[in-house]
């Protein structure tokens, strides 16, 4: 008679995992980042609105304000990258937020004194820029060392997604509603007291982390090239990065010219764009909350697809707007939803499949190129979008980038992500 009764290694095997929930440090690191996350919600309205409002800025100088804070990522990363795979993560995260804070709080400070212009008000958002670089690129390879199982990586990334999108969510309406109370400088004092908060958080972590193996005769161009090679030579890390910059430049482009567009042609008073840009928004709560069980029933490469084809397509129904303006309100509530719903998805697939396939030893270079092609794709699209605003009015501009957006299906369908079943085996550490 065959025994039907489970052995000890298969019963191992058969036991639930356990929920990162009970994992202290990673937990502590995701309480602060979400505090962090809900801050610079109001730090992305009341910066445009400052210059807006206060300065009664054109479209021009909205989107290089937009310019200012996203090309370090283009000019810097690659050099940060080789940096935080030297040395432990954690302090040059504190350094970074402790940073951010300082420069964000000099904006209130600014006001205050009657020393705010356009001027300090771009050396600033360069100034945090930098800092965002810095802090971006250290977290993403920080956390595998918090988790440690490439098996937990979509648990960690789903619940840090969704924290980013209830940021998105109720972040606007409070940023909204700070702005019209306190004006929008005064307003940014929140976001400083929560890059406080998560410096606090990241210090009372516990586990000690283990520096980067010594490697013999460093050289900074090989370690560029070792990061560039990894991400441009992988069959899923090559698409990735590629189209990722091309769709950071129409969510920018347009995000940015919308923000100017709902004020000035549209009517919407600074609260009422918040409460858009808040309920829109829980489309990405609703992705990220999703996202575990749709990869665990659908293919990878199909989640992956139909989430990207719904931030190419949502676009289109800004121009389209039109009518009462509450009619115009849910509509572009709509075509936000829609973007946010994909953008929710599709950042837990597209993170889970860089960690899986890159090895600890060049996960920072490889952070590091996608932030660069990725914040530069972004960078360009405020300037760019501003220009064409400038040429043809802001209406007619965001038709053109909705073109643009939808024209990427093509090369979508045509990647090799798009046809993956499921994550691949975890790379292994090429550099040991």
């Amino acid at each position: 008679m065959t025994s039907t009764s489970t052995g000890p290694e298969e019963a191992v095997e058969a036991a639930p995992r356990p929920s990162l929930w009970r994992n202290r440090d990673f937990v502590m690191f995701w309480l602060g980042e979400s505090i962090s996350l809900f801050g610079t919600q109001v730090t992305t309205l009341a910066l445009p609105l400052t210059a807006v409002l206060v300065f009664n800025a054109s479209t021009e100088q909205v989107g290089l304000l937009r310019f200012a804070q996203l090309v370090p990522y283009f000019g810097l990363a690659l050099l940060f990258g080789v940096w935080v795979d030297r040395v432990r993560r954690r302090p040059v995260m504190l350094f970074a937020n402790l940073l951010r804070m300082a420069l964000i709080a000099l904006v209130p400070l600014l006001s205050y004194t009657d020393h705010l212009s356009m001027t300090p008000l771009l050396l600033i958002a360069g100034g945090i820029g930098i800092a965002s670089v810095l802090f971006d690129v250290s977290w993403m390879s920080y956390v595998p060392s918090l988790i440690r199982d490439p098996k937990d990586y979509v648990e960690a990334y789903a619940k840090l997604g969704v924290t980013s999108s209830s940021a998105d969510v109720a972040g606007p309406g409070i940023a909204g509603m700070l702005v019209g109370a306190l004006t929008a400088p005064i307003a940014l004092i929140v976001d400083a007291c929560s890059y406080f908060a998560s410096l606090i958080t990241l210090m009372l972590i516990k586990a000690e982390e283990k520096p980067p193996p010594p490697v013999a005769n460093r050289r900074l161009r090989t370690e560029l090239a070792e990061g560039w090679n990894w991400v441009l030579r992988d069959r899923i890390l090559r698409p990735l990065v590629l189209m990722g910059p091309a769709c950071n430049f129409c969510m920018i482009s347009v995000q940015t010219l919308f923000i100017v567009y709902a004020i000035r042609e549209a009517g919407l008073s600074p609260f009422m764009l918040g409460f858009v840009l808040s309920a829109s928004a829980v489309g990405g709560l609703l992705g990220a909350s999703i996202s575990r069980k749709v990869i665990g029933r659908f293919p990878l490469g199909r989640v992956y697809l139909y989430s990207m084809a719904a931030i190419f397509l949502a676009p289109a129904l800004i121009p389209l707007a039109d009518g009462p303006k509450q009619v115009v309100a849910v509509m572009f509530v709509a075509s936000f939803f829609i973007s946010y719903l994909g953008l929710g998805v599709v950042q837990v697939v597209m993170i889970s499949l860089r960690q899986t396939c890159t090895p600890a030893a060049l996960m920072g270079r490889m952070n590091a190129v996608f932030r660069m092609l990725l914040f530069g794709g972004g960078a360009v699209a405020g300037p760019i979008g501003g220009f064409i605003a400038g040429a043809v009015g802001l209406r007619t501009a965001l038709a053109i980038l909705a073109v643009i957006s939808a024209s990427l299906l093509v090369p979508l369908a045509l990647s090799p992500v798009s046809a993956l079943k499921e994550l691949p085996a975890p790379a292994v550490d090429a550099l040991k």
